[in-house]
């Protein structure tokens, strides 16, 4: 072993310890590798900052703007007429596997799941079906689908261009697709059988029992005139009359933290849980007002321009912060400057946990569901902000005239000629994002929104450790000394072994990241056993884009974990026996469609 392989694997393994843990954010950990590999003289100045022109890099950021454009021009708006017309469940979720098969091949899976998120609740609403029944099976079948073609998912594209640096011939469009069809299959028929039992069923009546689900956080402050004020939190019963709960009592800058026996005042603040509806009926009958630590005012319609009217008709909504959001890490206090939108946030809703801390105190996280009070005008501006998910208030976005098949037309341009072979797919997406810029679809300032910078970090950033792991022989050391244990069985057993490594890894960590780690070790692999690298590439590729045992493993499974209710349990339930199933159907059709 040199010195040069130990710091490879010093570097790699402090990477997967900062990124199991999440101490820090995923593109600060993959711009710390970069740096650790170029000053440690692992790697040339060029290829530290090669993975910002990598093809896989520029295809990824494109493919973000062309799903925006789907999205913002009403492409996608026809989806939620159709799926509302399902008459059962088994029969809703046939339909809306069939869109996502459609869909989900051609448009970033995280981006399908945004778009799709509020269209399912509402149509699962209107056939009396839970969302918990629709949302892991919305996420599962976007990743499912993904991996049919080489622009479904960015690990996709990471891999090949990967692959492609280490000198493989890398991938067609469509290559994936025979395997990724069977096991989209196999995933779909086990999720309306088997699966579609193991789904939990958090309707409104098992929320109100779980004392968890569907319960927001807001802060009620009592006024002059409450009926409240003489009385204790206790006496009051308000958990017996209203389904509310006091957590905490705010009176001037004193905290307490049992209030059960304090006698309430005017001006006291009481920090408490409950449904929505049952707040609001406690503030309105008992005298009090809500106190969001977060104010804007609202914009009001002028009338002559030196009065103002009566302010425009205003909205109750759900927003959940979206994954990569800007707004993840800050407080209430801290958006007043960095909010844009006229909006007040009313209650926070966070999935596995009871918040005690003052609202302006609480730093917001992926999930978390923000109530607002917003305006009709405003709906808009929130739909298209990517840092946030729409819940509820769920009209779809109106398809807006010639734009919606402009929009469809350029998608299926950008695919058939980088299908063709006549342009690179980096090439081909670069043109048609600008041709959606120019076309309206999204503006310029949305093209900068709708790119998830924080995985063009990660991505351009861990390129390089790739790059390191294989040119200093570290790679070929992991191979020897962990897979190559098993050479003696055959390459099925190590690709067997190598999809499982994989598997296990996707689920701690981000996809991406072990897409990078295990993509020189399976080119290694092939190595070691003299065989096409092809079948091990394919597994890894597989193997990262689908993750399902875990709510954290794949960011899908994290948009879906808080707006279906789910528990952490739900999806080791549910997704661990869909991943021995792509794992036994990985090992039994690679080797078929990609030979040793």
């Amino acid at each position: 072993m040199t010195i040069e392989i130990v710091l490879v694997l010093c570097i790699a393994l402090a990477a997967i310890v900062l990124f199991a843990t999440e101490k820090l954010r995923m593109d600060t950990v993959a711009l710390l590798v970069l740096g650790g590999l170029a000053v440690a003289g692992l790697v040339t100045p060029e290829q530290a900052v090669s993975g910002f022109s990598n093809p896989a890099t520029i295809t990824v950021a494109s493919m973000f703007v062309l799903a925006a454009g789907l999205q913002n021009s009403g492409a996608l708006s026809g989806i939620g007429r159709l799926l509302g017309r399902a008459k059962s469940p088994f029969l809703f979720l046939l339909v809306l596997f069939a869109v996502l098969a459609v869909v989900a091949p051609f448009v970033n899976n995280t981006a399908v799941v945004a778009v799709f998120m509020p269209i399912v609740m509402t149509a699962a609403s209107g056939i009396g079906m839970p969302a918990s029944k629709a949302l892991i099976p919305l996420s599962y079948v976007s990743q499912m689908a993904g991996v049919c073609t080489l622009v479904g998912t960015s690990t996709n594209l990471l891999v090949n261009g990967m692959a492609k640096d280490l000198g493989h011939p890398g991938f067609s469009m469509f290559e994936f697709t025979p395997l990724g069809v069977i096991c989209m299959a196999a995933g779909c028929l086990y999720l309306l059988t088997f699966g579609r039992w193991l789904l939990p069923d958090t309707s409104a009546t098992q929320m109100v029992e779980n004392h968890e689900l569907g319960k927001y956080v807001t802060e009620l402050r009592v006024m002059s005139e409450s009926s409240l004020i003489g009385v204790s939190v206790e006496e009051a019963k308000l958990g017996e009359t209203f389904g509310v709960y006091v957590m905490e009592l705010l009176r001037d800058d004193e905290e307490v933290w049992s209030p059960r026996s304090q006698v309430l005042q005017e001006g006291d603040v009481l920090l408490a849980r409950g449904d929505w509806s049952k707040l609001d009926e406690l503030r309105q009958e008992a005298g009090l007002e809500l106190n969001p630590q977060f104010k804007r005012r609202l914009r009001r319609m002028s009338v002559d321009g030196d009065k103002e009217s009566e302010p425009v008709s205003q909205v109750v909504t759900e927003v959940m912060i979206a994954p990569r959001s800007r707004l993840v890490g800050s407080t209430l206090t801290m958006l007043d400057w960095r909010w844009r939108h006229d909006a007040i946030v009313l209650a926070i809703h966070r999935r596995g946990q009871v918040l005690r801390e003052q609202l302006k105190d609480v730093r917001l996280n992926v999930g978390d569901v923000l109530l607002m009070l917003t305006t009709e005008p405003e709906m808009g501006a929130l739909r298209q902000d990517s840092n946030l998910i729409v819940l509820s208030e769920r009209d779809a976005q109106p398809a807006r005239g010639w734009r919606a098949p402009f929009a469809l037309a350029t998608m299926a341009v950008v695919i058939t000629v980088s299908a063709l072979g006549w342009l690179p797919i980096s090439i081909t997406a670069l043109v048609g994002a600008v041709a959606m810029t120019l076309a309206g679809c999204l503006d310029a300032d949305g093209v900068y929104d709708a790119i998830d910078w924080p995985i063009i970090i990660l991505l351009a950033g861990l390129m390089p450790l790739g790059v390191a792991m294989s040119e200093t022989g570290a790679a070929e050391f992991i191979v020897q000394n962990t897979i190559g244990l098993v050479r003696e069985a055959g390459p099925l057993v190590v690709l067997a072994v190598l999809y499982l490594m994989a598997l296990l890894l996707t689920e701690f960590m981000s996809n991406a990241a072990a897409a990078v780690l295990l993509t020189p070790i399976g080119m290694s692999t092939a190595r070691m056993l003299d065989v096409d690298p092809t079948p091990f590439l394919i597994a890894v590729t597989f193997a990262a884009s689908t993750s399902f045992a875990t709510p954290v493993g794949y960011q899908t499974n994290t948009m879906v974990y808080s707006a279906g209710g789910y528990r952490f349990v739900d999806f080791l339930k549910v997704g661990l026996p869909l991943n021995l199933i792509f794992w036994v159907l990985g090992v039994i059709f690679i080797p078929r469609f990609w030979p040793f």
